[in-house]
């Protein structure tokens, strides 16, 4: 469960194909993501915010390219005047993913992406998806958040560092916090 709450919330952070490219630098602060999806989701989708800065958006960044060059034979991404499309094969589960992604920039204050994929076998009984994230800067992170921390949908708060179990470069965790032990091995 921890696992896929990890990766839900990585996909749902950046929601950008991590490619080996310039990513578009956000600004740093707290930031609002919304998540919609074809697939079973609250009305209206799920909402969380995270406290983010350039060293974790980079982390994550990086993160991701290492966990895609192991899953996918086709990782195409392009950047151009504030806007952004690509194509992904990847392998989860063994299924094949192929996804088709738009993104659209509002500055480094916003960014709407939109992913089309299809599975084939289908995953759990899903041979198609369509889900968007919507994410924009809010303000200053709250008072006593560090980079990482991401409240969830249920109010429950994580920190992404932690999360990643001290994988993601300089996740140190504060005095009195321990990072959680590494999930296990996935049957």
């Amino acid at each position: 469960m921890r696992t896929r709450l990890f990766a839900l919330a990585c996909f749902s952070l950046l929601a950008l194909p991590a490619v080996a490219q310039e990513y578009p630098k956000l600004k740093p602060g707290l930031w609002q993501l919304t998540r919609s999806s074809d697939r079973a989701m609250p009305a209206g989708g799920m909402t969380m915010t995270i406290c983010m800065d350039e060293a974790l958006q980079k982390e994550m960044w990086d993160m991701g390219l290492g966990a895609m060059k192991g899953m996918c034979s086709k990782t195409d991404f392009h950047i151009s005047g504030g806007k952004g499309s690509g194509e992904f094969v990847c392998n989860m589960g063994g299924s094949a993913m192929h996804s088709k992604a738009s993104m659209v920039l509002n500055g480094d204050t916003g960014y709407r992406t939109e992913v089309d994929t299809t599975f084939d076998p289908p995953l759990n009984g899903m041979a198609k998806s369509h889900s968007t994230v919507e994410a924009h800067y809010s303000g200053a992170c709250k008072a006593g958040q560090r980079p990482g921390d991401m409240v969830l949908p249920n109010g429950q708060t994580m920190n992404m560092r932690d999360m990643a179990g001290g994988r993601i470069q300089g996740s140190v965790p504060p005095p009195g916090r321990t990072a959680p032990p590494a999930a296990p091995p996935q049957k």
